[in-house]
């Protein structure tokens, strides 16, 4: 069973910047989209980025393109994503995922494999 394990998350700063890594234990490259959410308190999980499973296609929420920017290392079997900018508003659980699509990835999809979550803060 695919495992997701993050690290990165912290307390930044308003306008800070975080990469925020996402360890998978087997290969995704051609089977699985890897996407990025976040829950702030007392709010839903929403979709912040995702990749497709042969890297050629990316997507963003409108709130964060320009500022975070997801990338896939097969060869270390790692995603990332590097969010810049940050705003207080942006706090929150950031989650990995995994969904089963080569070619595009959607935040709506059945993404069956989850990690741990990270948090982060921006705040002064």
């Amino acid at each position: 069973q695919l495992q997701l394990v993050q690290s990165g998350g912290g307390l930044v700063q308003p306008g800070g910047s975080l990469r925020l890594s996402c360890a998978t234990s087997e290969s995704t490259k051609d089977i699985y989209a890897i996407g990025w959410f976040r829950q702030a308190p007392g709010k839903e999980r929403e979709g912040v980025s995702c990749v497709s499973g042969d890297d050629r296609y990316t997507n963003y929420s409108a709130s964060v393109k320009g500022r975070f920017t997801i990338s896939r290392d097969d060869a270390k079997n790692m995603v990332y994503m590097q969010v810049n900018s940050l705003k207080p508003e942006e706090t929150g659980v950031y989650y990995c995922g995994a969904d089963a699509m080569i070619r595009l990835c959607v935040f709506s999809g059945p993404y069956d494999y989850w990690g741990q979550g990270a948090q982060v803060t921006v705040s002064t």
